[in-house]
Order: structure tokens, then sequence, then C-alpha cells
């Protein structure tokens, strides 16, 4: 292996920068200088902004791993073992994994090798056919995240289904698969999404597929019951490529610290500080609702921001809204509100509190936060009979908001 390989960065099908791996385990990254002396350059992340808005072009050197914000564009626990595995590649390597996934990553950004290799060095064993087929296979779950799922195509034949590119590049959907685990997850999501739209809250078209109706699916899944879960891509648009980032790279934290290094507090300050009031609204909106249905895993990767205009970011569209209540009877949020982590404890007060820390307009977060409530208490009489919820979600969610405060401390 050459003591050094390099990974060109490219935001837009633009060079902006380089990850370079020194001596198989040191990473740096460094902007190009043309993008460092354009003033009218797009923003790769909110992290690589100094407090008075300017670039950071002095970024720590990481060993084994990349760079935070380039981390978190991989897919994470067993998923990552698996496309290891597929690639050859040791999990830990971080720098290999962007090397084969690079082509469809979330957002505008993709990464691919300096010298035009398709394949790491040291990785390049089998027949150019077995390398390639190795590499589709790869490419095809380059979505970040740890549940098992695809980037699609709308397929004109089966039915009106989605097709699975044999590239694994170019979706404008995202296909969420049954749990292995867990009786009717895609349900349970399609139904908090549904329901969130109707309450006002910006939300992806979705629709649950039958497995069958669905071009392109590896073998052996055809042996999960139910159906899957079809999202379209907010990243993804007919112009191209929209550039979002979660908040785990906004806040420069490891995927293992999604649960640990943040607050909503202080994702209400950044939502607040650089979308304005109306974003900051939606936010509340939406910390509310996933309260309400007892979902304890909006952990920091499940807010984003998306850059429409390629500069100026706002909270992007709602995803992965669902009750985790009837699989995981935890009471705990994924990350503080403010002062505290319960559910049940998130009252009007721990909302004024969050509102005066994150530099929220107190009267914008608390009426925001009683018209949710109210809406909710409306739709879900509605939704919990015509959305498809099994009998034991709807009894959960029940038992989960008869012990909120949210429910019996009205401001």
């Amino acid at each position: 292996m050459p003591d050094v390989s390099v990974l060109d960065v490219l935001l837009y099908e633009e060079p902006i920068g380089t990850l370079t791996l020194v001596q198989g385990s040191r990473t740096l990254f460094a902007f190009n200088q043309s993008y460092i002396d354009d003033p009218e350059r797009p923003v790769l992340s909110l992290s690589f902004k100094d407090q008075f808005g300017q670039l950071l072009t002095d970024i720590p050197t990481t060993q084994t791993t990349v760079p935070p914000f380039f981390s978190n564009l991989l897919p994470e626990g067993p998923l990552r073992d698996y496309l290891a595995r597929q690639a050859g590649v040791n999990p830990k390597r971080e720098f290999f994994l962007l090397w084969m996934l690079g082509r469809d990553l979330p957002g505008a950004i993709t990464i691919r090798p300096a010298d035009g290799e398709a394949w790491p060095p040291g990785l390049d064993k089998g027949t150019d056919e077995e390398r390639q087929t190795r590499q589709r296979n790869v490419l095809r779950f380059s979505l970040a995240g740890i549940q098992l799922k695809f980037s699609a195509v709308k397929n004109g034949g089966k039915n009106g289904g989605l097709a699975i590119p044999v590239e694994g590049v170019g979706g404008s959907w995202i296909i969420k698969l049954p749990s292995e685990r867990y009786t009717g997850v895609p349900e349970n999501e399609f139904s908090m999404m549904t329901l969130a739209g109707r309450l006002g809250m910006d939300v992806p078209d979705l629709e649950l597929l039958d497995l069958d109706s669905i071009d392109g699916l590896p073998a052996g899944i055809s042996q999960l019951t139910g159906p899957a879960l079809a999202v379209r891509r907010f990243d993804r648009s007919q112009a191209g490529p929209v550039h979002i980032e979660d908040f785990a790279q906004v806040f420069g934290i490891w995927p293992d610290d999604k649960y640990k290094r943040a607050s909503a507090r202080n994702i209400a300050n950044v939502v607040g500080g650089e979308a304005g009031d109306a974003a900051a609204a939606e936010f509340i909106r939406r910390l509310v609702f996933n309260t309400l249905i007892g979902n304890a895993d909006m952990h920091v990767k499940n807010w984003s921001l998306i850059y429409r205009d390629r500069r100026t970011a706002t909270l992007a569209p709602a995803y992965d809204f669902l009750s985790t209540i009837p699989y995981i009877p935890d009471e705990l949020a994924a990350i503080k509100y403010a002062r505290t982590k319960r559910m049940s404890e998130l009252s009007f007060d721990e909302l004024s509190y969050l509102a005066a820390k994150a530099r929220l307009p107190e009267k914008l977060v608390l009426d925001t936060a009683a018209e949710t409530v109210e809406r909710f208490q409306e739709a879900w009489a509605e939704g919990k009979k015509d959305l498809p919820l099994a009998t034991n979600v709807v009894q959960a969610v029940e038992t989960h908001m008869a012990g909120l405060e949210l429910l019996n401390d009205r401001a």
C-alpha cells in the first residue's frame, strides 16, 4: 500500500478539497485554495465556520477515522460491518469506506479517488468482474444510518413500484425494509410521518410498498414479512443534488456520540440563529410531536439542515418519525431537552427554559407547543382509526400520553 492516498471531495460536482491518508492511518482534510478564495462558495458545513462566520481551514488530523463531518456520511453499526465485509475493508478504516461509497452520499457531496483508481490499493483481490460486482453491491447500501435501506428510482413496471439501480447510484427514493426484530416498523413510521404532515409539518412524500413491487432487492430479502416504506429523498431534485447535513455534522461530533454530546436546546439555538423564527417554530412543533408519540430515538442525526440555495441553512424536512415505545418501553428521550431527558417531564416550564437558553422568543415557543398539543389530539383521534397502526402501537402511545406533563400542564 502506498504511503499516501488522496480522495477528491466535490460539492455540486465541483472540487472543493481533499482527504489524504498518510502512512495508512492518519487522515488530513484540506480545502482547495479556489474554494477558500471564493466569496460565493457553497456551504459544506456549519462546523467549518468560526464564530464570525469565516471558513475554518486548520482542520485537525484524525487517526484511523476520518474527520467527524465525513464520518457521519457513512453507515453505522451492523450495516457498516456488512458493507465492510462486502468490500473487504476493515469497518474502522473509514477512508477506504468513503473510497467505496463516495459516489452516492447524502447531500450534494461526492468523493472519488484523485488518481482515478476504482478500488483501494491492496484490496484489489479477484478478477476485474468480481471487483466491479463487489463495488456495485456496496454502493446499493451507501446511505448513512443503521437501518437496512436502499436508494431507488421510480419503476414504470412492476405495478408502478421502485427499482434499485444496478450501480446503486442516482436514486431519488429511499426504501426502508421491514425489521427482522420488530413487527410493523414501516407501518408505524408511515403513520407517524403522515400524522405529522396532517399537523402541517414539512414531510417528504412517502408510501408503503409490497416487497414484490421492488426490483433489484438482494437475495433473501423477500423472506421478510410486511411492506417496505418508500420515502422521497429531499436531498435530490430534478435540478440535481441538494446539500444537507445532520446535526452531528453541524456540531462536529462522532456518530457514536449522537446521544451524548448535544441537546435539543443546542439544536434550537442553531436553527433559530441560522434560519429564523419560522424554522424555530417548526423545530418546536416536531420536538413536541415526537414527545407525544413516544419517539425515544430523535438523536442529533435525526435532525438536519438543508441548503436549498447552496448558502443559506434552514431546517430540512422531517424524517425517522415513529413511536419507539411499543418496541422499547423507554421514557427517556434520545437527547436532553434543556434540563431533562424524561419525555414525561417536557412541560411548558421546560420549554420556557429551553427558549431562554436557545435565545428563542418565549411566546413563539409556548404558543407553538400549545397549538401542536391541541392539533395532535384532534389528529390522533382520527389517525388511530384510519392509519395502518397496530393495536399494540395505539395502546402504547395512549398509555404514554397519559403520563405526559404536556397534556396536563397547559400554559
